[in-house]
């Protein structure tokens, strides 16, 4: 059962609300773990020890629950531009961007995810409508993003070079959730199984870039236990005990309140990077963020009534986050 085919009734708040508080959690603490393991290896072999160990924790699950992988060429070759574009790409973005700023902005950046989402679902691939709500969210989004920029104090060198790589990231999933949507959405195959297929694509394509781009694998040896139980964190927890337990949240509170972990997950990674990395924010970093997801609110009709539109509660792998 995906986000976007789950009906969307609620079993009582008890039931659920302690799963999504618990996956805004793994998902805000992703971005500690990122800027810690890429403090001792490429962001390249990160996201290779993510998606792999991802991989395996979510085959696991898929033996204990009886089922099985996507059958079909056509499938396995959707899956590769969306492995791209929605594993592999964004979370070495993600990895690049905290080489140079804080797990807290990067963070922060994440949550802009559906401001690009939605231009592509509706212009590009047409899974979307237009709606002047949409539109009017999209335009307070970037607005916010400006405000996190702070454009007026100048910014610049790494740290303007880090954000934008965040953003890319971001924007990395505006041709990945449509595409998966436009695509594979109609296709009989559970959440679980697209997604497992998604990273055993994912991991493939980064064994294959990872030694062209940053050269020798680091010697497991030299590695801290930091570093190693970072990765395995953010591949182990953050994609497979994380995956699940999203899904459960779907299941028993519907789509439109599963989907309510957009607004949570910044609140974590800012309170996890402040209180242990002891990292700062600027005061129009956090103003900004709370425009980014009012934004986002308006433009899922959050804001006018709770129920968000298809792209939202599209399956993904998310990057330290959805």
């Amino acid at each position: 059962m995906t986000a976007a085919t789950a009906p969307d009734t609620a079993a009582p708040v008890k039931e659920w609300l302690p799963g999504l508080v618990v996956l805004a959690a793994i998902w805000g603490s992703s971005f500690l773990f990122i800027k810690i393991a890429v403090g001792e290896m490429h962001p390249t072999y990160l996201t290779l020890g993510r998606v792999g160990s991802g991989a395996l924790a979510l085959l696991v699950v898929l033996l204990i629950t009886r089922d099985r992988l996507p059958r079909g060429r056509w499938i396995w070759l959707h899956l590769n531009l969306v492995s791209a574009f929605g594993v592999v790409l964004p979370f070495t973005l993600f990895g690049y961007g905290e080489e140079r700023i804080s797990s807290v902005l990067a963070g922060i950046w994440n949550a802009a995810t559906p401001l690009v989402v939605l231009p592509m679902a509706v212009l590009v691939f047409r899974t979307e409508g237009p709606a002047l709500r949409k539109a009017v969210g999209v335009v307070l989004g970037f607005l916010g993003v400006v405000v996190v920029l702070g454009v007026w104090e100048g910014v610049g060198g790494a740290q303007l070079t880090g954000q934008l790589m965040c953003f890319a990231a971001a924007a990395c999933y505006g041709v990945a959730i449509p595409y998966q949507k436009r695509y594979l959405a109609g296709e009989p195959l559970s959440g679980l199984s697209l997604t497992t297929a998604q990273l055993l694509v994912a991991t493939a394509q980064i064994a294959v870039v990872a030694p062209l781009v940053g050269g020798a694998p680091p010697a497991v040896g030299e590695l801290s236990w930091k570093a190693i139980g970072s990765v395995l964190a953010i591949g182990v927890l953050g994609t497979g005990l994380a995956f699940v337990i999203n899904l459960r949240n779907v299941r028993l509170a519907g789509a439109s309140a599963a989907s309510m972990v957009t607004y949570i997950v910044p609140l974590f990674a800012v309170l996890i990077g402040m209180i242990v990395l002891d990292e700062g924010l600027a005061w129009y970093q956090p103003v900004g963020a709370l425009i980014v997801l009012f934004g986002v609110a308006v433009s899922q009709g959050v804001v006018k009534r709770r129920r968000e539109v298809a792209v939202a509660g599209e399956t993904v792998v998310p990057a330290g986050h959805h």
